[in-house]
């Protein structure tokens, strides 16, 4: 197995990337760490966390001058250029020689493959790879994200990726080359925005026909209206308990990256011409959320406030009369049977 670098650099220690960072120390034992971010208490915190492992830098060109490999994660592709392109503090500014770059920040594939080109061009021994995650700040913390690479499965590097990344998530898929990691995370983020609109108009239209959306939300688990959106992100308060929607919807994947995101793939289908039904339409959800004061800065499953949806539910249906186990189980398996 490639061997992992004794000295790691991170760029973007906000919701995402501070987590991620946090594994990586973690489990990286034996390695010292240098880290950069525009927030100052970000870095204060992480050095405070590294007891001694962990090295404040001033610029992304000082962590990469210190570092055998630089991974950076943050909002949007003008903070990646800033990043890597910078003049005199950027990560290209530095000696790179053959050292390994991986942006896991969710962009446009344009930004991202200007900035492969450039560090080709500055560094032809160098490697810069995009890995964009899904999974969420849940995910990162727990170590479970997953990971869409920007490489051929038989990239001379991809040993020693699988493996680094592997320390923060459970899930790496090389996704065939270069800016294609994007590609497949723009694909998911807009599937998944779409199937959380859903899930919010379906358990609406159910509430407000009367229904206990706890019955609804269990017939929803064991048919075809499943979906990980359901069972751990849910909209609803209250249904899933460690959900953003059951804390305020604080915490949990901002409404405004998930307008941009979703942005990004209808702005990539209209590129490459692939017709969409519900893009437009989804988007300009996505936006009213983002400019509502309601919503805005909260987790993207608010679209649920922002539709309309009822959060204080309980007071309108009784808690469920107990199910015997035999029926209950009776139940379910009549549902999986039938193949609703």
């Amino acid at each position: 197995m490639a061997d992992l670098p004794r000295r790691v650099g991170w760029v973007g220690l906000g919701l995402m990337g501070y987590p991620m960072a946090t594994n990586l120390l973690r489990k990286m034992e034996d390695a010292e760490f240098f880290v950069y971010d525009v927030v100052q208490n970000f870095i204060d915190r992480f050095v405070k966390d590294g007891n001694g492992r962990v090295h404040a830098c001033a610029s992304s060109k000082e962590v990469a001058d210190k570092s055998d490999l630089v991974l950076s994660m943050v909002p949007e592709g003008s903070h990646v250029r800033s990043v890597y392109l910078t003049p005199d503090t950027g990560a290209l500014a530095s000696d790179l020689q053959s050292k390994i770059l991986i942006d896991c920040s969710t962009i446009d594939t344009g930004t991202s493959l200007a900035v492969r080109d450039a560090c080709a061009e500055k560094h032809p021994k160098a490697r810069f790879y995009d890995a964009p995650v899904s999974g969420g700040v849940i995910g990162a913390e727990k170590g479970s994200l997953t990971f869409m690479l920007g490489c051929a499965t038989n990239d001379a590097k991809v040993e020693l990726l699988t493996k680094l990344l592997g320390l923060m998530g459970g899930n790496i898929f090389p996704c065939g080359g270069a800016s294609l990691g994007l590609t497949a995370k723009l694909c998911n983020n807009y599937c998944s925005g779409l199937i959380a609109i859903a899930t919010s108009e379906a358990m609406n239209i159910g509430m407000s026909s009367g229904m206990d959306p706890r019955v609804l939300a269990n017939i929803f688990h064991t048919s075809t209206a499943q979906s990980s959106i359901l069972d751990d992100w849910c909209p609803v308060p209250g249904l899933s308990p460690d959900a953003p929607a059951s804390k305020g919807y604080k915490g949990g994947f901002r409404v405004q990256l998930m307008k941009k995101d979703f942005g990004l793939a209808v702005d990539t289908a209209k590129r490459v011409g692939a017709k969409l039904a519900l893009g437009d339409e989804g988007l300009k959800v996505y936006e009213g959320a983002s400019t509502d004061p309601n919503c805005k800065d909260l987790d993207s499953r608010v679209i649920y406030r922002y539709l309309g949806g009822k959060e204080d539910w309980r007071k309108d249906f009784p808690e469920e009369m107990p199910m015997k186990k035999e029926e209950k189980r009776r139940l379910l398996q009549e549902a999986k049977e039938s193949g609703l």
